[in-house]
Order: structure tokens, then sequence, then C-alpha cells
């Protein structure tokens, strides 16, 4: 076993705060170690410090060892590494140009690295700029990256947030064939489940400190694998609130436009929540950025409460864009960097719902509070949070719009068990009276299952299967929904061989 990078008594503080106090981590040739606790409690900032990055005017004391090469790494959002203005092709090649070889070789490179990433036709992503990928695609292009550059050690991230059930059975095989590569990872993650699938050794942080650590098999005794619950009851369907007819959506591309979604048509009751799932790059996230006016590339019609609503956002009233909001998966790419979260939760009912500044600030406050984000944190930038706690307050700042209809996208992925439960039970207490209806983007069939009144399944762009939640989960028919249901749920069926 042989000691590849390390971290000894690692303090990193931002003002006041010591996020992460007194840290010591190994990476092993061919081991993969897992960093795991709770949203914020250091994970990602001991993370980053193998990779030379902190946050802005942190005090940093400690020893971190590297190796000579670069260490590769797979953020959790990986919108934030992908340059926005050049095509995903281009991106790869640009780094297989280092390692020599024609145009033909590192093209090919570039495709066998997408195909271990479990990238699906990688040809046609090639040709896509990143805004055109689904979070999960992002995730997976970002994965490649780091397989390119023939890293020793690899930080990652959440790797698997955002994946559907199959997608994630990959991924697991694909780190455990990089670990037995000899490269050592480093797997920071919420999901005990990968965890426990991959990992040799485990780390336990909690508010910046490690409270625990040793074998997989002791550290986790006692944490069971997630079960699902039993679907929710269906009520009786109140007045339509959100519908679509014909939809019809495209990506442009160099070769012309390329059809994502094909003939939607999907109902929202008041009150309701529907779960669109499906797997990566199945259309989920393009369906839900049509209903809110952020993808205007699509022929058919959304209506809000039987009046057709604007295609573009920019089209779209101010009461139209209070009425429908839309939480992004990723969430630091969400909010202005320069700014403290607090002011940016409390514009939205300043600009959106005509409130007084001390007003919304006062309801601000409250809201993040009950997502457990205190004032102290509220007052930061985005840098100052952790993934989970951002997308915990980019839910807060949606909310303060008083929409009719909320959009989450993923919005539970990058939490950890405690807080997805919180924000699950929350988003249910905002469906009483009729009073917010839903669309749940999801990969998460657990949470589908105890949240959605209704799933509608998603395959290569339209609609596999749809119906009562209840019913399509005991009772699947389409062969997609049978291969999601038997691949979640908690429960990795294929173990990944290790070397």
């Amino acid at each position: 076993m042989t000691l590849v990078a390390g971290i000894r008594h690692l303090r990193v503080q931002v003002g006041a705060r010591a996020i992460v106090d007194g840290v010591s981590l190994a990476a092993h040739s061919g081991r993969i170690t897992a960093v795991i606790g709770p949203s914020g409690s250091g994970k990602t900032t001991t993370g980053l410090a193998l990779l030379g990055e902190y946050p802005a005017g942190a005090v940093v004391d400690g020893e971190v060892h590297t190796p000579a090469g670069p260490v590769g790494y797979v953020p959790q959002h990986p919108a934030s590494v992908l340059n926005p203005a050049r095509r995903v092709g281009a991106l790869l090649t640009d780094i297989t140009a280092r390692q020599g070889g024609n145009r033909r070789e590192r093209r090919s490179r570039v495709e066998q690295a997408l195909r271990l990433a479990q990238m699906p036709n990688p040809e046609a992503v090639l040709r896509r700029f990143p805004h055109q990928l689904s979070g999960g695609q992002q995730q997976r292009v970002v994965l490649a990256q780091a397989l390119l550059l023939g890293a020793r050690v690899i930080v990652a991230d959440e790797p698997t947030t955002g994946q559907d059930a199959l997608t994630k059975q990959g991924i697991v095989a694909e780190l455990a064939a990089v670990a037995a590569q000899g490269i050592a990872v480093i797997l920071l993650s919420h999901d005990l489940d990968v965890v426990r699938e991959l990992a040799d050794e485990v780390v336990v942080m909690r508010d910046g400190k490690v409270v625990d650590r040793g074998p997989t098999s002791s550290v986790l005794e006692g944490h069971s694998p997630e079960k699902p619950r039993v679907a929710r009851t269906p009520r009786s369907r109140g007045p339509m609130r959100l519908e679509t007819r014909n939809l019809t959506a495209r990506h442009r591309t160099t070769q012309g436009a390329a059809e994502v979604l094909s003939d939607i048509e999907v109902s929202l009751a008041a009150g309701e929540c529907l779960a669109l799932v499906g797997r990566s790059g199945s259309g989920k996230t393009t369906l839900g950025r049509c209903l809110a006016g952020l993808h205007r590339a699509y022929e058919g019609t959304v209506l809000l409460n039987g009046m057709p609503l604007p295609r573009s956002l920019r089209s779209r009233t101010r009461a139209e864009l209070a009425a429908v909001q839309y939480v992004f998966q990723d969430a630091k790419a969400a909010f202005d960097e320069h700014r403290p979260v607090l002011d940016q939760v409390a514009r939205s009912a300043v600009r959106l719902r005509g409130a007084a500044p001390r007003d919304a600030r006062r309801t601000a406050l409250n809201t993040l509070g009950e997502f457990g984000l205190t004032e102290s944190l509220a007052g930061r930038r985005p840098a100052g949070f952790s993934g989970g706690e951002l997308q915990r307050a980019a839910l807060a700042r949606a909310l303060l719009a008083g929409p009719r209809v909320l959009i989450c996208d993923e919005i539970t992925s990058g939490l950890d068990a405690t807080t997805r439960t919180t924000i699950l039970d929350f988003l249910a207490r905002l469906r009483e009276n009729n009073e917010v209806s839903l669309v749940f983007i999801t990969h998460d069939l657990a949470a589908a299952a105890v949240l959605a009144d209704r799933i509608a399944v998603l395959d290569a762009g339209r609609i596999a299967e749809a119906g009562p939640a209840g019913e399509l989960i005991e009772m699947p028919q389409h062969t997609i929904t049978k291969e999601l249901m038997n691949a979640s749920m908690g429960e990795l069926r294929e173990r990944a061989p290790r070397g």
C-alpha cells in the first residue's frame, strides 16, 4: 500500500470560524477513502486542499502533500469546471492534445473516456455545449476529464449526485476500476450505499472535525440501506394549474436542431406533486426549463391556470415570473458570487412581489432558518456555503417569490439524509390547502414515492409511462421503469470488482 497524497492536522479558518479543524487524511494507491458527514461538515474543503484550493480569505495551517502529477477533481457542481462557450468535444480534445497522437487517435481517447464514464452515445454529446447537457451528463463529462488527465489521485465530490440508479451503478464500477489501476480515490459523499459499496476506509466529519474513522464495515455498522417508504395515497385532483400540450423541444447543434423532447403532454393540479423521473439525459431538466421559460426552443403550449405562458422568461410578466419558480440542481451557478446570500434571497420578494426590503429580509431569515441556515451563515457570500447549504438557500429564494408552481430539479441529491428528510417534509407541508404545486425532477424513486401524487417516466425524450405514484411504483409496466426500480431504492446489486 503506497501513500500517494496526504493531509496532516489541516486547519482552515475563515473569519472567526474554523471550517476544517485538525483534519488528517491519507490517500493510498489503489485504495478508496470515503469522507462522509452532514452538509457543512468540511468534506469539500478537505478534498479541495489536495488541489491547493481554499476559500477566499482563508487562513490555512497544517501540511498537505500531493504527487508530482495532476490531482483530478470531479466536483459536486460540474458546470463550474466546464467552459460554457466551448463544445464538449473541444474541451476534452484539448486535454488529449498534450498527450500526442494524430487527430483520430485523440478523438478515440476522448470517446473511450466518455464510455468509461458511462456516457451513452458519446458522439452526440461531443457536439453539445455544457448547458445542453443534463446535470448527470455534465458530471460524466467531468469524470472523463479526470480520466484523461491520468491523475494519480482523484477527488470525487458527490460523483453520483444527480445520477439515475442505473448510471450510478456504472459510476461505482468505474471508480472501482480506477482504483484497480493503482489510482488513489478520495470519495466525498452523502450516499452511504455507494460508500458501502466502494470504500476501503471511511472518515466521518462533523463541524470541521474528524469524529470517526476506520474500515468501512465497522464505521457503517448499524447504518442500514434506506428502504422505500410507502407511496402516498393520491387525493382527488383539483383544477389544473399547469399543463403542456404537444410540447416538442430541440437543442441547436452545428448540424441543425436535435430533438430532445417529443410530443410531451403532462398536467399538474392545484396542490399536486408530479415527479419526473428517468435516466440522465432523458429530457427531464429540459422539460422543467421549458415550463419555467428557460428553454424557448420548443413547439406546443404551456398553460398556467388555462392561459398560455410566453415561451421566453424575458417575455413573462412579473406575476408570471413569480408564479412559476425554478430551483436549479447546480445551486452554485444560480447565485451571484459577489453578494451575500441573504440579500439575494430577500431580493426575490422585493423584485417579484413588491415586498418592502425590511419585510423581505425578515421573511428571508425566517425561511432560511427553517432550513437550518443561521443568520450569521446567511450573511456570507456563496463561497462560504457548502453545496447542500447553498441548495437549501436556493429553495428559500424561490419560495420568497410566492410561487404557485415550484419546479425542483434534483434538489435533494446533494443533501445528507437528515437534511433531505427536512426538505421533503417542508415541500409536503407547502402543498397543504393547495398552496403550491410541485414539479419534482429526480432520480430518487424513494423520494418520489413519498412526495409525488403522480409520476411521469421519461425515456429518450418521450413519456414512457405515467400515472398515480402508488400504482406506477407497485406495478411498473415499461421496461425503463422496471430497470430504474430494480436498480434503485438503496441497493446496488452488481458488485463492482476490486483489485
